[in-house]
Protein backbone atom coordinates (compact mmCIF):
# COMPACT_ATOMS: atom_id res chain seq x y z
CA UNK A 1 0.00 0.00 0.00
CA UNK A 2 0.74 3.72 -0.53
CA UNK A 3 -0.38 6.13 1.39
CA UNK A 4 -0.30 10.31 0.84
CA UNK A 5 -1.87 13.24 0.42
CA UNK A 6 -3.42 14.75 -2.76
CA UNK A 7 -3.90 18.68 -3.40
CA UNK A 8 -7.12 20.32 -5.25
CA UNK A 9 -4.87 23.64 -5.24
CA UNK A 10 -7.40 25.82 -3.80
CA UNK A 11 -6.94 29.58 -2.72
CA UNK A 12 -10.19 29.45 0.09
CA UNK A 13 -10.35 32.56 2.53
CA UNK A 14 -9.96 31.46 6.39
CA UNK A 15 -13.27 31.31 8.25
CA UNK A 16 -11.66 31.70 11.37
CA UNK A 17 -9.04 34.41 10.41
CA UNK A 18 -10.75 36.22 7.92
CA UNK A 19 -7.20 36.25 5.96
CA UNK A 20 -7.10 34.65 2.20
CA UNK A 21 -3.60 33.95 1.39
CA UNK A 22 -2.25 34.90 -1.71
CA UNK A 23 -1.45 33.02 -4.37
CA UNK A 24 2.52 33.03 -3.64
CA UNK A 25 1.89 32.53 -0.28
CA UNK A 26 -0.21 29.10 -1.27
CA UNK A 27 2.57 28.25 -3.57
CA UNK A 28 4.90 28.11 -1.26
CA UNK A 29 2.78 26.79 1.75
CA UNK A 30 2.07 23.84 -1.21
CA UNK A 31 5.98 22.55 -1.53
CA UNK A 32 6.36 23.08 2.44
CA UNK A 33 3.55 20.67 2.80
CA UNK A 34 5.10 17.90 0.33
CA UNK A 35 8.39 17.89 1.93
CA UNK A 36 6.59 17.60 5.09
CA UNK A 37 4.84 15.00 3.88
CA UNK A 38 7.80 12.86 3.08
CA UNK A 39 9.61 13.90 6.79
CA UNK A 40 6.19 12.24 8.07
CA UNK A 41 6.90 8.89 5.97
CA UNK A 42 3.90 9.11 3.41
CA UNK A 43 4.50 7.66 0.01
CA UNK A 44 2.82 9.88 -2.36
CA UNK A 45 2.09 13.88 -2.83
CA UNK A 46 -0.18 14.29 -5.42
CA UNK A 47 -1.27 17.76 -7.77
CA UNK A 48 -4.52 18.50 -9.23
CA UNK A 49 -4.28 20.67 -12.34
CA UNK A 50 -6.82 23.98 -12.59
CA UNK A 51 -6.67 26.82 -15.12
CA UNK A 52 -9.18 29.51 -13.21
CA UNK A 53 -9.07 31.17 -10.19
CA UNK A 54 -9.71 30.47 -6.92
CA UNK A 55 -6.55 27.38 -7.90
CA UNK A 56 -3.19 28.26 -8.62
CA UNK A 57 -2.41 24.91 -10.27
CA UNK A 58 -1.98 25.58 -13.87
CA UNK A 59 0.97 23.96 -14.22
CA UNK A 60 1.51 20.84 -12.03
CA UNK A 61 4.54 20.09 -13.64
CA UNK A 62 7.10 23.33 -12.92
CA UNK A 63 5.81 22.67 -9.44
CA UNK A 64 5.87 18.90 -9.28
CA UNK A 65 9.53 18.86 -10.47
CA UNK A 66 10.74 21.84 -7.32
CA UNK A 67 8.94 19.63 -5.24
CA UNK A 68 10.79 16.40 -6.58
CA UNK A 69 14.18 18.65 -6.22
CA UNK A 70 13.55 18.90 -2.65
CA UNK A 71 12.55 15.40 -1.48
CA UNK A 72 14.74 12.43 -1.97
CA UNK A 73 11.92 9.19 -1.69
CA UNK A 74 8.29 10.77 -2.39
CA UNK A 75 6.61 9.67 -5.19
CA UNK A 76 5.26 12.57 -7.03
CA UNK A 77 1.77 12.00 -8.93
CA UNK A 78 -1.11 14.45 -10.62
CA UNK A 79 -4.42 14.47 -8.70
CA UNK A 80 -5.69 15.23 -12.20
CA UNK A 81 -3.75 15.97 -15.91
CA UNK A 82 -6.50 17.29 -17.82
CA UNK A 83 -6.43 14.58 -21.03
CA UNK A 84 -9.11 16.52 -22.78
CA UNK A 85 -7.54 19.84 -22.96
CA UNK A 86 -4.14 19.41 -23.07
CA UNK A 87 -2.22 18.43 -26.08
CA UNK A 88 -0.99 14.72 -25.89
CA UNK A 89 2.28 15.14 -27.59
CA UNK A 90 2.98 18.49 -24.91
CA UNK A 91 1.70 15.89 -22.06
CA UNK A 92 4.22 13.12 -23.14
CA UNK A 93 6.76 15.49 -23.69
CA UNK A 94 6.52 17.62 -20.25
CA UNK A 95 6.14 13.99 -18.32
CA UNK A 96 8.60 12.43 -19.35
CA UNK A 97 11.31 15.16 -18.48
CA UNK A 98 9.50 15.19 -14.98
CA UNK A 99 9.98 11.55 -14.56
CA UNK A 100 13.90 11.70 -15.44
CA UNK A 101 14.28 14.90 -13.29
CA UNK A 102 12.59 12.87 -10.78
CA UNK A 103 14.42 9.91 -11.04
CA UNK A 104 11.14 7.53 -12.17
CA UNK A 105 9.08 9.01 -8.78
CA UNK A 106 6.56 10.01 -11.11
CA UNK A 107 2.85 8.93 -12.22
CA UNK A 108 -0.53 10.60 -13.35
CA UNK A 109 -4.06 11.00 -12.76
CA UNK A 110 -5.53 11.30 -16.36
CA UNK A 111 -9.21 12.89 -16.12
CA UNK A 112 -11.66 15.54 -17.51
CA UNK A 113 -11.75 17.47 -14.27
CA UNK A 114 -14.76 19.27 -12.68
CA UNK A 115 -14.85 22.73 -14.31
CA UNK A 116 -17.25 22.92 -17.18
CA UNK A 117 -15.23 26.35 -18.75
CA UNK A 118 -11.80 25.03 -18.97
CA UNK A 119 -13.37 23.13 -22.60
CA UNK A 120 -13.52 26.54 -24.93
CA UNK A 121 -10.44 28.27 -23.05
CA UNK A 122 -8.44 25.70 -24.98
CA UNK A 123 -10.22 25.78 -27.81
CA UNK A 124 -12.29 22.26 -27.24
CA UNK A 125 -15.93 20.98 -27.23
CA UNK A 126 -17.62 20.36 -23.55
CA UNK A 127 -19.85 17.90 -25.75
CA UNK A 128 -16.68 15.99 -26.85
CA UNK A 129 -15.29 15.24 -23.51
CA UNK A 130 -15.48 11.30 -23.80
CA UNK A 131 -13.83 10.95 -27.21
CA UNK A 132 -11.19 13.31 -26.88
CA UNK A 133 -10.65 11.81 -23.75
CA UNK A 134 -10.12 8.12 -25.15
CA UNK A 135 -8.25 9.70 -28.41
CA UNK A 136 -6.27 11.63 -26.84
CA UNK A 137 -5.26 8.87 -24.58
CA UNK A 138 -4.61 6.39 -27.23
CA UNK A 139 -1.82 8.95 -29.02
CA UNK A 140 -0.63 9.39 -25.37
CA UNK A 141 -0.04 6.10 -25.03
CA UNK A 142 2.13 5.32 -28.89
CA UNK A 143 4.37 8.51 -28.33
CA UNK A 144 5.34 6.81 -25.12
CA UNK A 145 5.52 3.35 -26.27
CA UNK A 146 6.63 3.82 -29.86
CA UNK A 147 10.27 6.09 -31.25
CA UNK A 148 7.83 6.53 -34.04
CA UNK A 149 4.57 7.47 -34.54
CA UNK A 150 2.37 8.11 -37.44
CA UNK A 151 -1.45 9.84 -36.68
CA UNK A 152 -4.20 10.93 -37.84
CA UNK A 153 -7.18 11.38 -35.56
CA UNK A 154 -10.19 13.79 -34.69
CA UNK A 155 -8.88 16.31 -32.54
CA UNK A 156 -5.29 17.62 -33.35
CA UNK A 157 -3.40 17.81 -36.86
CA UNK A 158 -2.17 14.81 -37.79
CA UNK A 159 2.07 13.42 -36.98
CA UNK A 160 3.95 11.71 -39.72
CA UNK A 161 7.19 9.79 -38.32
CA UNK A 162 7.34 12.09 -35.33
CA UNK A 163 9.25 11.31 -32.14
CA UNK A 164 8.79 12.83 -28.68
CA UNK A 165 11.62 14.15 -26.71
CA UNK A 166 12.89 12.88 -24.09
CA UNK A 167 12.04 8.79 -24.57
CA UNK A 168 10.73 7.81 -20.84
CA UNK A 169 13.33 7.19 -18.44
CA UNK A 170 14.36 3.18 -18.65
CA UNK A 171 12.50 2.99 -21.87
CA UNK A 172 9.09 2.73 -19.20
CA UNK A 173 6.50 5.55 -19.43
CA UNK A 174 5.48 6.87 -16.00
CA UNK A 175 1.98 4.89 -14.50
CA UNK A 176 -0.88 6.53 -15.09
CA UNK A 177 -4.26 5.95 -13.04
CA UNK A 178 -7.80 6.69 -15.07
CA UNK A 179 -9.47 8.88 -12.15
CA UNK A 180 -13.24 9.04 -12.06
CA UNK A 181 -16.13 9.94 -10.31
CA UNK A 182 -18.89 9.24 -12.09
CA UNK A 183 -18.10 7.74 -15.43
CA UNK A 184 -18.71 4.03 -16.42
CA UNK A 185 -16.28 4.83 -19.69
CA UNK A 186 -12.73 5.48 -17.91
CA UNK A 187 -13.08 2.37 -15.95
CA UNK A 188 -13.37 0.28 -19.05
CA UNK A 189 -10.37 2.66 -20.88
CA UNK A 190 -8.53 1.78 -17.43
CA UNK A 191 -9.05 -2.04 -17.55
CA UNK A 192 -8.53 -2.19 -21.37
CA UNK A 193 -4.74 -0.97 -21.11
CA UNK A 194 -3.98 -2.48 -18.08
CA UNK A 195 -3.69 1.13 -16.27
CA UNK A 196 -4.84 2.45 -12.66
CA UNK A 197 -8.40 3.19 -11.16
CA UNK A 198 -8.45 5.69 -9.08
CA UNK A 199 -11.65 6.78 -7.38
CA UNK A 200 -11.62 9.58 -6.26
CA UNK A 201 -14.17 9.20 -3.93
CA UNK A 202 -14.69 12.19 -1.85
CA UNK A 203 -18.34 13.45 -2.57
CA UNK A 204 -20.92 10.64 -3.01
CA UNK A 205 -21.76 7.35 -1.16
CA UNK A 206 -19.91 4.25 -0.98
CA UNK A 207 -21.93 2.38 -3.56
CA UNK A 208 -22.15 4.29 -6.19
CA UNK A 209 -17.94 3.88 -6.48
CA UNK A 210 -18.04 0.42 -5.46
CA UNK A 211 -20.20 -0.12 -9.20
CA UNK A 212 -17.34 1.71 -10.70
CA UNK A 213 -14.51 -0.68 -9.08
CA UNK A 214 -16.29 -3.26 -9.74
CA UNK A 215 -16.66 -2.69 -13.48
CA UNK A 216 -13.24 -1.62 -13.67
CA UNK A 217 -12.09 -5.37 -12.15
CA UNK A 218 -14.47 -6.88 -14.07
CA UNK A 219 -13.06 -5.25 -17.10
CA UNK A 220 -10.01 -5.72 -16.16
CA UNK A 221 -10.28 -9.76 -16.51
CA UNK A 222 -12.35 -9.28 -19.47
CA UNK A 223 -9.03 -7.92 -21.06
CA UNK A 224 -6.75 -10.74 -20.02
CA UNK A 225 -4.71 -8.91 -17.45
CA UNK A 226 -5.55 -10.80 -14.56
CA UNK A 227 -8.25 -12.21 -11.88
CA UNK A 228 -10.32 -9.25 -10.36
CA UNK A 229 -8.47 -8.95 -6.90
CA UNK A 230 -4.99 -8.12 -9.70
CA UNK A 231 -6.63 -4.59 -11.03
CA UNK A 232 -5.00 -1.50 -9.28
CA UNK A 233 -6.99 0.63 -7.51
CA UNK A 234 -6.45 3.72 -5.87
CA UNK A 235 -9.28 6.28 -3.14
CA UNK A 236 -9.28 9.28 -2.37
CA UNK A 237 -10.08 10.15 1.62
CA UNK A 238 -10.77 13.09 4.02
CA UNK A 239 -9.76 13.40 7.66
CA UNK A 240 -9.70 15.78 10.07
CA UNK A 241 -7.87 14.65 13.30
CA UNK A 242 -7.38 16.10 17.09
CA UNK A 243 -6.75 13.86 19.53
CA UNK A 244 -10.00 14.22 21.41
CA UNK A 245 -12.80 13.88 18.83
CA UNK A 246 -14.90 16.55 20.21
CA UNK A 247 -11.92 18.51 19.46
CA UNK A 248 -11.54 17.73 15.75
CA UNK A 249 -15.58 18.33 15.74
CA UNK A 250 -14.85 21.80 17.02
CA UNK A 251 -12.07 23.07 15.32
CA UNK A 252 -12.83 21.71 11.86
CA UNK A 253 -16.66 22.52 11.65
CA UNK A 254 -16.01 26.43 10.65
CA UNK A 255 -14.09 24.92 7.42
CA UNK A 256 -16.55 22.77 6.65
CA UNK A 257 -19.64 25.34 6.89
CA UNK A 258 -17.72 27.53 4.83
CA UNK A 259 -15.71 25.74 2.13
CA UNK A 260 -17.36 26.23 -1.21
CA UNK A 261 -17.27 22.55 -1.90
CA UNK A 262 -19.30 21.86 1.20
CA UNK A 263 -21.29 25.19 2.45
CA UNK A 264 -24.81 24.90 1.89
CA UNK A 265 -25.21 21.57 1.40
CA UNK A 266 -25.38 18.66 3.96
CA UNK A 267 -24.35 18.98 7.75
CA UNK A 268 -21.29 18.04 8.75
CA UNK A 269 -22.65 15.10 10.59
CA UNK A 270 -24.37 13.62 7.71
CA UNK A 271 -21.96 14.15 4.92
CA UNK A 272 -19.14 11.89 7.12
CA UNK A 273 -22.12 9.33 7.43
CA UNK A 274 -22.11 9.41 3.94
CA UNK A 275 -18.67 9.54 2.48
CA UNK A 276 -15.17 8.69 3.85
CA UNK A 277 -14.65 12.39 5.06
CA UNK A 278 -13.85 11.45 8.90
CA UNK A 279 -13.47 14.27 11.48
CA UNK A 280 -12.54 12.60 14.81
CA UNK A 281 -9.62 10.86 16.78
CA UNK A 282 -6.89 8.99 15.04
CA UNK A 283 -8.05 5.67 15.96
CA UNK A 284 -11.65 6.50 14.64
CA UNK A 285 -9.66 7.54 11.09
CA UNK A 286 -7.77 4.19 11.90
CA UNK A 287 -11.13 2.26 12.22
CA UNK A 288 -12.75 3.86 8.97
CA UNK A 289 -10.12 3.12 6.53
CA UNK A 290 -9.10 0.09 7.69
CA UNK A 291 -12.36 -0.98 6.72
CA UNK A 292 -12.35 0.66 2.96
CA UNK A 293 -11.23 -2.88 1.79
CA UNK A 294 -14.30 -4.25 2.86
CA UNK A 295 -16.47 -1.85 0.57
CA UNK A 296 -13.59 -1.77 -2.59
CA UNK A 297 -11.55 -4.73 -2.57
CA UNK A 298 -8.29 -4.71 -1.79
CA UNK A 299 -6.01 -2.08 -3.27
CA UNK A 300 -2.97 -0.30 -3.54
CA UNK A 301 -2.97 3.66 -3.11
CA UNK A 302 -4.85 5.85 -0.52
CA UNK A 303 -4.67 9.68 -0.53
CA UNK A 304 -5.97 11.64 1.75
CA UNK A 305 -6.98 15.54 1.19
CA UNK A 306 -6.22 17.73 4.31
CA UNK A 307 -5.10 20.85 2.86
CA UNK A 308 -8.27 22.71 1.84
CA UNK A 309 -10.78 25.16 2.67
CA UNK A 310 -8.92 27.62 4.06
CA UNK A 311 -7.07 25.63 6.57
CA UNK A 312 -3.16 27.56 7.33
CA UNK A 313 -0.43 25.88 7.15
CA UNK A 314 0.92 25.18 10.78
CA UNK A 315 -2.76 23.07 11.09
CA UNK A 316 -2.15 21.20 8.08
CA UNK A 317 1.18 19.89 8.97
CA UNK A 318 -0.21 19.10 12.42
CA UNK A 319 -2.69 17.12 10.35
CA UNK A 320 0.33 15.20 8.73
CA UNK A 321 1.76 14.61 11.22
CA UNK A 322 -0.99 12.61 12.84
CA UNK A 323 -1.67 10.75 9.63
CA UNK A 324 2.41 9.86 9.74
CA UNK A 325 2.95 8.87 13.53
CA UNK A 326 -0.26 7.13 14.61
CA UNK A 327 -2.87 6.35 11.87
CA UNK A 328 -0.42 5.58 8.41
CA UNK A 329 1.75 3.24 10.62
CA UNK A 330 -1.52 1.05 12.31
CA UNK A 331 -3.03 1.02 8.21
CA UNK A 332 -0.13 -0.04 6.64
CA UNK A 333 -0.11 -3.17 9.30
CA UNK A 334 -4.07 -3.65 9.33
CA UNK A 335 -4.36 -3.56 5.35
CA UNK A 336 -1.65 -6.38 5.10
CA UNK A 337 -3.28 -8.73 7.70
CA UNK A 338 -4.65 -11.26 5.37
CA UNK A 339 -4.10 -9.89 2.23
CA UNK A 340 -3.96 -12.55 -1.09
CA UNK A 341 -0.79 -12.93 -2.26
CA UNK A 342 -2.60 -12.48 -5.71
CA UNK A 343 -3.01 -8.94 -4.78
CA UNK A 344 -0.34 -7.09 -6.59
CA UNK A 345 2.14 -4.08 -4.57
CA UNK A 346 1.39 -0.58 -5.57
CA UNK A 347 2.91 0.39 -9.05
CA UNK A 348 7.08 1.86 -8.79
CA UNK A 349 9.06 2.66 -11.15
CA UNK A 350 12.01 0.49 -9.79
CA UNK A 351 9.77 -2.28 -9.96
CA UNK A 352 8.34 -2.07 -13.47
CA UNK A 353 11.58 -1.63 -14.89
CA UNK A 354 12.24 -5.36 -13.34
CA UNK A 355 9.23 -6.75 -14.90
CA UNK A 356 10.39 -5.21 -18.33
CA UNK A 357 13.82 -5.94 -18.27
CA UNK A 358 14.41 -8.70 -15.49
CA UNK A 359 18.49 -8.81 -14.47
CA UNK A 360 19.06 -6.65 -18.08
CA UNK A 361 20.04 -2.80 -18.49
CA UNK A 362 16.98 -0.73 -19.25
CA UNK A 363 17.27 1.57 -22.04
CA UNK A 364 19.58 4.57 -22.66
CA UNK A 365 18.30 6.38 -25.37
CA UNK A 366 20.65 7.77 -27.31
CA UNK A 367 20.00 9.80 -30.29
CA UNK A 368 21.49 9.56 -33.93
CA UNK A 369 23.34 11.90 -35.88
CA UNK A 370 20.50 13.36 -38.19
CA UNK A 371 19.50 16.65 -39.49
CA UNK A 372 16.88 17.63 -36.42
CA UNK A 373 13.81 16.76 -38.79
CA UNK A 374 12.49 13.67 -36.98
CA UNK A 375 12.21 12.14 -40.04
CA UNK A 376 15.44 11.26 -41.67
CA UNK A 377 15.84 7.65 -42.03
CA UNK A 378 13.92 5.35 -39.12
CA UNK A 379 14.45 4.99 -36.07
CA UNK A 380 16.27 8.30 -34.53
CA UNK A 381 17.82 6.16 -31.83
CA UNK A 382 21.01 4.16 -31.52
CA UNK A 383 19.88 1.48 -29.66
CA UNK A 384 17.30 -1.35 -31.39
CA UNK A 385 13.73 -1.24 -29.59
CA UNK A 386 11.10 -3.78 -30.66
CA UNK A 387 7.84 -2.69 -31.68
CA UNK A 388 5.68 -2.72 -29.43
CA UNK A 389 2.83 -1.38 -31.93
CA UNK A 390 0.27 1.14 -29.55
CA UNK A 391 -2.96 -0.03 -29.12
CA UNK A 392 -5.76 2.97 -29.58
CA UNK A 393 -8.81 2.41 -27.30
CA UNK A 394 -12.00 2.38 -29.12
CA UNK A 395 -10.31 4.36 -32.38
CA UNK A 396 -10.14 4.03 -35.76
CA UNK A 397 -6.00 4.92 -34.94
CA UNK A 398 -4.94 1.68 -33.64
CA UNK A 399 -5.43 0.50 -37.63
Amino acid sequence: MQFGLFSVSDITRDPVTGITPSEPERIRDVVAIARHAEEAGLDVFALGEHHNPPFFSSSPTTTLAYIAAQTERLILSTATTLITTNDPVKIAEDYAMLQILAGGRLDLVMGRGNTGPVYPWFGKDIREGLPLAVENYALLRRLWDEDVVDWEGRFRTALSGFTSTPRPLDGVAPFVWHGSIRTPEIAEQAAYYGDGFFANNIFWPAQHYQRLIGLYRQRWEHYGHGSPETAIVGLGGQVFMAKRSQDAVDRFRPYFDSAPVYGNGPSMEDFTQMTPLTVGSPQQVIDRYASMRDLFGDYQRQLFLIDHAGMPLKMVLEQIDLLGEEVVPVLRRELRRDRPEAVPDAPTHAARVREAYGDGAPREARPRANRGDNVTGGSPYEDVVPERGGAAFGTAAER
